[in-house]
């Protein structure tokens, strides 16, 4: 099965910071699934180390106040292309983030509060009837699940 992946997850070093989050668990996956990496802000020519931002009232906002929405729909656009034309059955993304976040992200006002929530690659995923799970919540039983 071909997975999308939070290409962060695999250690690639897209986040804000210039920094991977290497997750062994969901490297793991790549010893018997296809793993094809994705970042909606790379995608998009934002660059690390860049603003940290934030969804807020469903614009993706940095830091320092800018709106970024229009130029990562761009990277948005490109992740989903990427991810249709491989034919991912699944997604396993990195919790919190405003593009990635699955079940939990910031809440727009750069307190590392949480709130419930999906990023936009995530809200995109499901509406196009992908399941995404984040790397927090992943289990190996939902991958066997999903084969039979």
């Amino acid at each position: 099965m071909k997975i999308a992946v939070s290409a962060c997850l695999l250690g690639i070093p897209c986040r804000y910071d210039h920094k991977g989050c290497y997750d062994k668990k969901v490297a793991a996956l790549q010893e018997q699934h296809e793993l094809v990496p994705v970042c909606p802000e790379m995608l998009a020519n934002l660059g690390t180390p860049r603003d940290p931002c934030e969804l807020v009232s469903g614009q993706v906002i940095t830091k320092q106040g800018k709106d970024i929405t229009n130029q990562l729909n761009q990277g948005l656009d490109e992740a989903m292309k990427m991810i249709e034309e491989q034919g991912c059955k699944l997604a396993v993304l990195q919790q919190r983030s405003p593009t990635c976040g699955c079940g939990l992200i910031y809440d727009g006002t750069f307190s590392s509060k949480l709130i419930p929530g999906n990023g936009l690659l995530t809200q995109q995923l499901l509406k196009r009837n992908i399941p995404v799970v984040s790397n927090e919540e992943f289990a190996v039983k939902l991958l066997a699940d999903m084969e039979k």
